[in-house]
């Protein structure tokens, strides 16, 4: 029911990916949906975070973000608050920050001094408009962090018409990143449409930004459907929560 992301973190850092199993979800929300904005009823959506956060001994409520495919980052609270940004980041112990996916790529940070950990969804657009670097703003060095890249849809399922390829090339930070963009990019079945790999795609920009510690990156949300909930699959769907905090 939950995935322990496995790369070589300090130990103070925890990080967990929900399944689509194991909760109180209905029809096509079965079972474990994360996501109170997919038209699941409410009340056992919380029933849903509630045994997320008690699995995971979470002693402080995790900050949930409403996601709007943006490039926005927060600083996270544990207010309870639900905040509108597509990152958030924290220094605070205890303090969980939490993307939902259902085939967008969720992408887990920290620090090798484990003192900081972000969480970003990077859907392509969000991706595209450089979420990823503002994030890395909010650390000290690039090289100095680990990044865990967790279930989002592969190659095969994910095709693009020209104005996403165009969107990333617009975003290339040198002729390198370029290359690397046009790498993950393969012709599709219909005119002017492209397989993108939204994984490789992610660690071009990772790469081109100074990290060189990047893991994660074999799963596909279209193809494990016992595992995952998958949008371009299923349309109306539940949604996946990734995780990480700092002990």
């Amino acid at each position: 029911m939950i995935i322990t992301p496995n790369w070589p973190v300090p130990s103070n850092i925890r990080a967990a990916i929900s399944c689509r199993d194991g909760g109180v979800s209905q029809g096509v929300y079965t079972s474990w949906n994360m996501g109170t904005h997919v038209s699941d009823d409410p009340a056992v959506v919380e029933s849903n975070r509630k045994k997320l956060i008690e699995q995971l001994a979470l002693q402080k409520s995790p900050q949930w973000l409403e996601q709007v495919h943006g490039n926005k980052i927060v600083e996270s609270q544990a207010d309870g608050r639900v905040r509108t940004a597509d990152a958030c980041f924290t220094q605070e112990k205890g303090l969980a920050c939490v993307v939902m996916t259902a085939d967008c790529l969720p992408v887990l940070i920290c620090d090798k001094q484990g003192t900081q950990v972000a969480a970003v969804h990077c859907g392509w657009r969000s991706l595209a408009q450089s979420i990823l670097e503002k994030t890395l703003n909010n650390f000290t060095q690039p090289s100095d962090l680990l990044v865990y890249l967790g279930p989002a849809i592969s190659k095969q399922h994910f095709e693009v018409g020209v104005d996403v390829l165009e969107a990333f090339f617009q975003s290339s930070k040198s002729a390198l990143h370029t290359d690397h963009i046009a790498d993950a990019f393969t012709p599709g079945k219909r005119p002017l449409h492209f397989y993108a790999d939204i994984y490789a795609l992610a660690r071009a920009e990772l790469q081109a930004l100074g990290v060189t510690q990047i893991f994660g990156g074999d799963y596909c949300t279209f193809e494990q459907r016992d595992k995952f909930y998958s949008y371009r699959r299923d349309g109306v769907t539940g949604r996946m929560a990734s995780l990480i905090w700092l002990l």
